[in-house]
């Protein structure tokens, strides 16, 4: 469990959020309290609303904000760029990343920390801080020179977010399905990773998306939340991520 002496302020409001696409209405009124150094499961099954939750969160286009509202640090949020969310401290970690040839990920990452710190950051600077996280994550010292997810394994893309995450320094870190396309030993690399960056950064939030409970056996969650069909229908400690694998999610549905 998260320490409650960090902050007693949310750190993430979401309040009777109404999101949708065209004519249609996917998100039907989430309610959602995140604070600092916590870390919160949000479980459904597919077509629930969960990849649409964590990309409205850092303001996809795609998506239409029709009722409520997100706070950030107490700041309205609702209506912002994903750029400016992005240098606010907010994180997106991809489902599926884009491959992008030519591209190291050294130089994307001191693009991305130049962004986030609103200064220069040298080459030097990015590459000491980038070997020393390739080392905490266990991953070769030789990624930050490789294309940005160019020729990665569905693996390798999943801890270059991590990486991404570490390196960034946001307040809030959203993961979108990072536990997809893995094995149980892909599983547990990307879990341990992600519990290294809570151990060196406590005050960090944490928003899990997934389908499954086995990434959460790495993990400590605070809270579980049930979307179903664009509703949180309830929320818990980490037995209910338990009762999901063994139930599935019929007891929700309308």
């Amino acid at each position: 469990m998260s320490d409650p002496t960090i902050a007693a302020s949310p750190l993430l409001e979401v309040e009777d959020l109404h999101v949708g696409t065209g004519t249609t209405e996917i998100l039907r009124g989430i309610d959602l309290v995140i604070r600092s150094g916590e870390l919160h499961a949000i479980m459904g099954p597919n077509g629930s609303g969960k990849s649409t939750l964590a990309n409205v969160l850092l303001g996809n286009p795609e998506y239409t904000v029709t009722k409520g509202r997100i706070a950030f640090k107490g700041e309205d949020v609702t209506y912002l760029a994903p750029d400016a969310r992005g240098k606010l401290g907010m994180f997106l970690a991809f489902q599926d990343p884009e491959e992008v040839a030519g591209v190291p990920v050294s130089q994307f990452l001191r693009q991305a920390a130049a962004q986030r710190r609103g200064r220069d950051v040298s080459v030097l600077e990015i590459r000491v801080q980038i070997q020393e996280w390739l080392d905490r994550l266990g991953m070769d010292r030789a990624f930050g020179e490789r294309h940005l997810n160019d020729g990665f394994s569905g693996g390798e893309k999943k801890r270059n977010e991590i990486l991404q995450m570490a390196l960034l320094d946001p307040e809030l870190a959203i993961l979108d399905e990072t536990d997809s396309g893995l094995d149980i030993d892909g599983l547990r690399v990307v879990g341990k990773g992600i519990e290294e960056v809570r151990r060196v950064r406590p005050e960090l939030g944490v928003i899990v998306v997934t389908h499954y409970q086995r990434i959460l056996e790495d993990l400590s969650p605070d809270y579980v939340h049930v979307l179903v069909d664009g509703r949180i229908v309830e929320s818990g400690g980490a037995s209910l991520a338990k009762r999901l694998e063994h139930e599935g999610y019929d007891a929700w549905r309308s």
